[in-house]
């Protein structure tokens, strides 16, 4: 098991990268004989077999990569490979995450701290409902992809009062395992199919945005945001981005970012060991391009806008909650 998949355990010491002995003996004494060997992602993990080879009709000597978790080898396909760099992956599940040389701990516990594909680490948050939620009201409406653009982008910032609580299957940041969606504010004005979509667009991007703050608090200085995974594609979601965060958004060439991490990690390990090697950076840059015209700029009215419902969603969250009732 490569080191960023074995991160998600819990049971890895990521500073040292090394199973945490103690606390997997605690669970079982003969946990620890059941565990595969650690090892880097630089390295590959042998070759392929040869009936999987003859049978794909591939050629003798068929490496196989150690891989990665889909979060790390997203960091490489979006060239989240250097200090204050920011992946944003707008999935069914919402991550954002960036590359730290040395491993940062949140002491409020609320982000994860991973070891990445090169060798470093990753500062990680991530909430559950995202694109899921999304998907969910295209079903509710019977919208395509372009329909919910439309809906969504004629309608103004805030939803006209229509406030969204995203946690339709439980929430891990905040932590509300057990937590539902709520919808607040609904009056004659903004009971509509287009407000309650702008609502959610909204409220899972808000959601997200708390795990951003604590990146930044923790000493990231982004300068833009790199947006990935399916959500990347609506342009509408990205101005939605941009305007919650407060920082320029940009997607890249190749939307589905972990796919081509995939490749670079390949690639990379097959150089060390087969061909002639190439410096990780190198084939990031040769590899990884910005799609320029897809950049959006924050604007200070709406970021302004959004700052004070980011407040009452969390406001209320606390309060539900409080009472018993997320």
């Amino acid at each position: 098991m490569e080191h960023g998949d074995a991160s998600g355990t819990g049971l890895m010491d990521v500073r040292a990268r090394k199973w945490h002995m103690p606390l997997v003996e605690f669970i079982d004494k003969n946990l620890a004989a059941k565990f595969p060997p650690l090892r880097s992602s630089t390295r590959p993990v042998g070759l392929l077999r040869n009936a999987r080879r003859e049978g794909w009709g591939l050629g003798h000597d068929v490496l196989v990569s150690a891989g990665g978790g889909d979060n790390m080898l997203g960091a490489l396909g979006t060239g989240n490979i250097k200090p204050n760099t920011v992946t944003v992956s707008l999935g069914t599940s919402g991550t954002i995450y960036a590359y730290t040389e040395r491993p940062i701990v949140d002491p409020k516990v609320e982000l994860a701290v991973f070891c990445d594909s090169t060798d470093h680490w990753l500062l990680l948050a991530c909430t559950m409902n995202v694109a899921f939620a999304i998907e969910q009201i295209m079903k509710l409406f019977q919208w395509d992809a372009t329909m919910l653009e439309e809906k969504v982008g004629n309608v103004p910032p805030g939803a006209l009062g229509l406030l969204f609580l995203p946690y339709l299957q439980g929430e891990r940041l905040p932590n509300l395992p057990r937590g539902s969606g709520v919808l607040h504010g609904l009056n004659l004005e903004n009971m509509n199919a287009a407000e309650i979509a702008r609502a959610i667009v909204e409220g899972v991007t808000m959601g997200l945005a708390y795990g951003m703050n604590r990146i930044v608090d923790l000493g990231i200085a982004p300068k833009e945001l790199r947006v990935t995974g399916g959500g990347s594609r609506s342009a509408v979601w990205r101005q939605i981005v941009a305007d919650v965060f407060g920082y320029p958004v940009v997607t890249l060439k190749v939307s589905e970012g972990a796919a081509l991490g995939a490749a670079i990690q390949a690639a990379w390990t097959y150089c060390q060991v087969k061909g002639k090697p190439i410096s990780l950076d190198k084939l990031v840059r040769d590899a990884v391009k910005i799609d320029k015209k897809t950049r959006a700029e924050p604007d200070k009215e709406d970021h302004a806008l959004y700052a004070e419902l980011r407040g009452r969603q969390t406001d209320l969250t606390r309060k539900l909650a409080t009472g018993g009732y997320l």
